[in-house]
């Protein structure tokens, strides 16, 4: 399974910009989904959560600016980052719960998987 995050980019300040995050490979079933985020010197923060039936949750800091979604039939996540501030600026992670089949034919193995990781870098 592998998790192909994109979307990341320099922008201005109260501007925009969408992160998508691809999950591939033998999956069977896709549980919650989430976007972190790890800024210069400072620890990786939760940024935004989804569960399967898309229950959202969001860190107070984003709350009313950035909206995550999901498609299930493209086991795509996807973080709507609006009023972007300078201090969004970091690379951001997407992480994704994973239920995949393995070699033996009727069993399923859980795992967490994270994406390579996309640089946002907001400019004021």
């Amino acid at each position: 399974v592998q998790l192909q995050a994109s979307g990341g980019g320099l922008v201005q300040a109260e501007g925009s910009l969408k992160l998508s995050c691809v999950a591939s490979g033998d999956i069977f079933s896709i549980n919650d989904m989430g976007w972190y985020r790890q800024a210069p010197g400072k620890q990786r923060e939760l940024v935004a959560g989804i569960t399967s039936g898309s229950t959202a949750n969001y860190a107070d800091s984003v709350k009313g600016r950035f909206t995550i979604s999901r498609d299930n039939t493209k086991n795509t996540v996807y973080l709507e980052m609006n009023s972007l501030k300078p201090e969004d600026t970091a690379v951001y992670y997407c992480n994704a719960d994973v239920r995949y089949r393995t070699i033996v034919a009727g069993f399923t193995r859980r795992n967490s998987y994270w994406g390579q990781g996309t640089l946002v870098t907001v400019s004021s």
